[in-house]
Order: C-alpha cells, then sequence, then structure tokens
C-alpha cells in the first residue's frame, strides 16, 4: 500500500526512521550519529558549562577562527543563516543607499524564508536570471535597474547544488564592481566549493564583501551560522543581531559542535566530494540496467558532494519503495531522504548526500542497490494500484 494511504505523516515518518536505523548501511546520510555523543565529551571538558556569556569565550573564539579560515577580517556569529544574511543586507543597503538585491529567484531568501527580506527588513529583489544556474557576468550588466547588493548561492542548492566555472565567477563579481554593487555570498555550503574551483576558502571569500556559512549543514553542527566581512560590517551587524533576538545567553553547546565539525569534517570534504562522481554515475548506471526509464542525475558529474536524482514515478510510489529497500534488505540509498513532485507530475526528484557512510559502498554496491530499489518501485507502485482499484 502507498504510504500515504491510512496513515498519518508521523506515522510514516517513524516507519521510515526505523527502517532506516535497522539498516547495515545507508548511503545517503548527511549526518553521522556519533557526532552528539562527541559533543557532550566537549561540552564536559568545557568545564563548569559557563564556556560563554551573550557572546564572549568560545563563541569569539568560533569568530576568530572563522574569520582567519576564510581570510575575512572579522566574523559575527549568528544561531541561524536566516537572521545573519537579513542582517548582512539590511546593513549593505543602508552602506550602498540602494535596497534592491539582485539574486537569484531559487536562492534562500526566496524560496525558504517565507518573503522575510522584504517582510522584514524592507528590501526589494531582483533576478539577473530565471534560469537554473548562478547568474553569468553579461546578466548582471543588462539589469534594468540599479541595484546595491549581488548575492550569491554557492552552490546554488535549488538548481541542483550547482556551481559555476572559477572564471564566470570571476566574471561575474568584477560586473556587479561595474554596477558599483557590492557582493555577498551565501555559503551556506561554501566549505565544499574548493575542489570544483581549485581554490583555497580565502581565495573564494575573497571575492566578495560579506559571506555567510552554516555549520550544520555539512560539518554536521548542531545549528549556528556565521556572517565573515570587515570589521565594520561585522560590529553594525552584532548591533542587529540583538535587535533581532539573535544576542543569546549560552551557546558553548551548538559552538563546540561547530568547532568539532571543523576540526573532524571540513578536511573530509574534498573526500566526499570525489566519491560523489563515482557514486552518481553507478546510480543512474544501475537504475537503467533494472529498467527505471530515463534515470538522471544533476548536474551529470555533480559539483560537491550532493546532487539531485530525477525519476520519471509519482513521489509517494517512490518514497514507498525507499521504505520497503530499508524494510526488506536492510540497506537504504536514500536514508531518510524523500522524493517529491517539484511541478510535473509523475516526474520526481530528491537530494542525495554522499557523506561519510557513504564512503563504505563501492561502484558495485550502489549498482546492486540501485536494482534492489528498482524492485522496490516496481512493488510499491503495484501496490498503490491495486489499493485505488
Amino acid at each position: 500500500m502507498g504510504e500515504d494511504r491510512g496513515m498519518d505523516k508521523g506515522e510514516v515518518r517513524a516507519r521510515r526512521t526505523a527502517a532506516v536505523a535497522s539498516c547495515r548501511r545507508v548511503l545517503s546520510r548527511p549526518v553521522r550519529p556519533g557526532m552528539r555523543d562527541k559533543l557532550r565529551q566537549l561540552a564536559a571538558a568545557a568545564g563548569d558549562g559557563q564556556a560563554d556569556h551573550y557572546g564572549d569565550g568560545v563563541v569569539r573564539e568560533l569568530e576568530l577562527r572563522v574569520a582567519e579560515l576564510l581570510g575575512m577580517p572579522d566574523a559575527a556569529f549568528f544561531p541561524t543563516g536566516t537572521m545573519a544574511q537579513q542582517v548582512a543586507l539590511r546593513a549593505w543597503a543602508g552602506r550602498t543607499g540602494n535596497p534592491v538585491v539582485a539574486l537569484h529567484p531559487l536562492a534562500h531568501p526566496e524560496v525558504h524564508e517565507r518573503g522575510a527580506l522584504q517582510t522584514v527588513t524592507g528590501l526589494r529583489t531582483v533576478h539577473p536570471t530565471t534560469s537554473p544556474r548562478l547568474p553569468s557576468a553579461d546578466e548582471v550588466r543588462d539589469m534594468e535597474e540599479p541595484f546595491g547588493t549581488l548575492m550569491i548561492e554557492l552552490p546554488l542548492r535549488d538548481a541542483g547544488f550547482v556551481l559555476p566555472t572559477w572564471d564566470e565567477l570571476t566574471a561575474t563579481v568584477a560586473a556587479a564592481r561595474e554596477a558599483d554593487a557590492v557582493v555577498h555570498l551565501d555559503g551556506a555550503r561554501l566549505w565544499e566549493c574548493t575542489p570544483h574551483f581549485g581554490r583555497t576558502l580565502p581565495e573564494i571569500a575573497g571575492l566578495a564583501d560579506s559571506v555567510y556559512v552554516s555549520f550544520y549543514k555539512s560539518l554536521e553542527g548542531l545549528s549556528g551560522a556565521m556572517l565573515a566581512a570587515s570589521a565594520e560590517l561585522v560590529a553594525e551587524a552584532k548591533a542587529w543581531r540583538h535587535r533581532y533576538g539573535g544576542m543569546l545567553f549560552e551557546q558553548f553547546p551548538v559552538v563546540l559542535a561547530a568547532h568539532a565539525g571543523l576540526d573532524t569534517e571540513l578536511p573530509r570534504l574534498p573526500t566526499y566530494v570525489a566519491h560523489a562522481k563515482p557514486v552518481a554515475r553507478a546510480l543512474r548506471e544501475g537504475l537503467a540496467a533494472a529498467g527505471v526509464p530515463v534515470p538522471r542525475v544533476h548536474p551529470e558529474v555533480p559539483h560537491t558532494h550532493q546532487f539531485q536524482l530525477w525519476l520519471p514515478c509519482p513521489a509517494d510510489v517512490l518514497n514507498e519503495a525507499s521504505i520497503r529497500q530499508a524494510e526488506q534488505t536492510g540497506q537504504s540509498l536514500l536514508g531518510t531522504g524523500q522524493f517529491h513532485e517539484p511541478g510535473l507530475p509523475g516526474l520526481s526528484t530528491t537530494e542525495i548526500t554522499v557523506a561519510a557512510s557513504a564512503l563504505e559502498w563501492t561502484e558495485d554496491d550502489v549498482r546492486a542497490a540501485a536494482a534492489d530499489f528498482a524492485h522496490c518501485v516496481t512493488e510499491a507502485a503495484g501496490s498503490t494500484q491495486a489499493a485505488g482499484a
């Protein structure tokens, strides 16, 4: 029976979680289960628990560490990236005198923040392009109205974790400079961009006037974000952080998790990025060999350690098949990830993350598991049809 029939969302989630937890191995698992235990050990080592007080102590240590990693003068810690970027963009609007932000329509503020950029900050957005890629230099030059800030999301997650080439990126930044605009990088996943660009973090961050990075998306932190920029902008950002309610009394568990991620996950990210390429190839080949019509990974060669998988099948069937694979085989391709239908009925997509758990999987392993998944899709489709008859 399809997973949406006869079960509410909580029951389906519990079933999926239990099925994946029982697997002896999982390909797509963004978070390793040992991080929370590691955090408890680190927190205990902090002594009496007063590791920070309204942004000092270990919080300030993390700010200075990240500023150095990115080659920026200073940095401010924020509880969320949404808050960090709203603060950065409104600060730039005040300094440039222009409230218009140029960004991609698939960028995080446009898709995932309920219109907060306009509603809370009073800024206005314009789009250099609607194509599912980062804007080109010519598109930035051809903007029909002046803009104060160009925001570039690296990688552009909702377009498939895509990145431009280094030459394309530098040309786009130069075009913004020609327009007397500042450049802000949404670098939530900037950490894994260095292999694609063949450049260091300071070289990438150095293209911009400010950059935001996340600690939980790739580094396995609990939450938290950092805004790096000049000392003057960071000072203003900290004032706005307080106004936005981001001046928390104690944050050391989150900060210690961020330090741990920088220690352990950051050095491993290039390995994950490299392994994502054969995983994507084997996943596509295995599904095709098992009779799945036109399976597609996007980008065809992943730019980072994350990519999209597209299949011509309803999302409810694919999600049921994912649970069945975990329950029946003890292996899972998708982990707790789920397919959704972004627009065209019967065409579904999900995100694949190649991290530590995926390093155990060879290409042959992925192909075999893809064949198992295809069999489960056939089963799930039959059950759904029978239930609807």
